[in-house]
């Protein structure tokens, strides 16, 4: 059934309702650098969508803008508490309806803007925020895709446990996420009924890709998708492919708006549909899949050991006491500190928790966390330094240079010249902790003032 409201196409599916079920929207539009037009849109889709019963209205990644550069990317940006975001909590109130902002750009200081994921609910209130974790990084000249959104983006770094919403437990991920599927399993294990993908996919990629990832990410699942879309062209470089759906946890389209053509180079349009919890519980009970994983052999588990730091606190490295308030990092097993002599910009350390000499000295948990902890610390050091390689360095043992009795990583961002050799880093690492080196021993105030700026990048 096709209904047209002036500009606005409305894509309706009735399916059978039940006495456990929920009518939901997906919305599509092609935004641009004008926050004040999106905004207009975003409050005729969602004025829209209520009058067919919508209990909880999704929108596109981007839909607060989409800029022309980067310069206009970051002036454009706002903090979450800002007038935009107020807008949207002010929108869902007086609506009374839940609203998924698929992708904001929040301006968490100067230098870091988020792709944030944000649930408002009908009273108006944030329930949730998720960061977008993979950022898209991609270069297809045969296809004219070349986006590098770490340029400008900081990648997030956790995946969020479901928000309970009026359609189930709700899983949250941001288009590009969607190409990685360990990710939506997680979220199935933690307790997701339906997964959601805000995206602004390019029209190449969309083209042979879209469909088949969302019915996929269903299907494997066993969740309902729903998976709001950028359509058309936003400017003279960008265009997005559009297909809103939502899809049933049986692979099915229970409702979709259209595809990008160039006949039509922007367009504004949501389709409803009913998820239908009694269809969820029925179909996970003929195929019980999550109960038949052979977790013997196999599993995938969320890597969720991240401790709060104690400021307070001397943790413990050998015979010495580091200051909790250099410490910008704990997970299970070990602890991120800033370093008192750096070789480099950005050089820290990465030591166990339990005192232990010798890698050798771990257990296999305890040496599997410390290098997933080095990953993930290296990752962040990179883009706070402005660097796109690392040397990570254990001295295992006296005549390996340890001179700290005390299993450690040496973490040092590299840049292109920083040294005129650049095996000469060793050299200087092997002598970085001596007064005749040269290397000025840091303040504590300078260590502790790099370490609060780095824990807003793990908590």
């Amino acid at each position: 059934m096709l209904r047209r409201t002036s500009s606005l196409r409305i894509y309706l599916n009735y399916s059978r309702m039940s006495s456990s079920s929920c009518i939901v929207s997906v919305c599509q539009f092609t935004a641009t650098n004008d926050k004040t037009k999106n905004t207009k849109v975003i409050q005729n889709l969602v004025q829209e969508s209520v009058k067919k019963q919508a209990k909880m209205v999704f929108f596109p990644e981007a839909c607060d803008f989409i800029s022309r550069d980067k310069t206009e990317f970051k002036n454009l940006s706002e903090p979450i508490t800002g007038p935009l975001m107020t807008s949207y909590q002010d929108l869902a109130k007086t609506s009374q309806v839940w609203l998924s902002i698929g992708g904001f750009h929040e301006k968490y200081d100067q230098d870091t803007i988020y792709n944030s994921h944000v649930i408002i609910n009908d009273k108006g209130n944030i329930e949730a925020v998720y960061r977008k974790i993979h950022l898209f990084d991609v270069s297809i000249p045969e296809q004219n895709i070349n986006l590098k959104e770490s340029e400008l983006n900081t990648a997030g770094s956790q995946i969020l446990a479901p928000v309970q919403t009026p359609i189930g437990l709700l899983g949250l991920s941001i288009c590009y996420d969607l190409r990685f599927p360990e990710q939506s399993t997680i979220l199935r294990k933690l307790g997701a009924d339906v997964l959601t993908y805000p995206s602004a996919f390019t029209s190449a990629t969309g083209k042979v890709h879209w469909e088949t990832l969302l019915k996929a990410r269903a299907i494997e699942n066993q969740c309902f998708v729903i998976a709001a879309a950028q359509y058309g062209q936003h400017n003279e470089k960008r265009i997005s492919y559009g297909h809103s759906m939502i899809v049933d946890p049986w692979g099915q389209i229970l409702a979709e708006c259209p595809k990008y053509s160039t006949e039509k180079p922007s367009d504004e349009s949501f389709a409803v549909a009913t998820i239908d919890f009694d269809q969820l519980k029925r179909i996970r009970m003929e195929m019980p899949i999550m109960s038949h994983r052979r977790n013997d052999i196999y599993s995938l588990n969320l890597i969720d050991s991240k401790r709060e730091i104690d400021n307070e606190k001397n943790y413990r490295f050998a015979d010495k006491s580091i200051p909790g308030n250099t410490v910008f990092y704990v997970s299970k097993y070990c602890f991120a500190f800033t370093n008192i002599r750096c070789v480099v910009p950005g050089h820290v350390l990465i030591s166990t928790l339990r005192p232990a000499n010798r890698l050798q000295d771990l257990s296999e948990e305890e040496t599997a966390d410390l290098f997933q902890t080095t990953v993930k610390v290296s990752r962040v050091m990179e883009s706070v330094q402005g660097a796109e390689s690392s040397t990570v360095c254990v001295q295992d043992g006296k005549f390996a240079g340890q001179t700290v009795p005390h299993v450690h990583v040496h973490v040092l961002p590299r840049i292109q010249g920083d040294f005129a050799n650049n095996d000469d880093v060793y050299m200087h690492l092997a002598s970085h902790d001596k007064k005749e080196n040269g290397n000025p021993i840091r303040s504590r105030e300078e260590q502790s003032e790099e370490a609060a700026l780095l824990r807003k990048y793990f908590y």
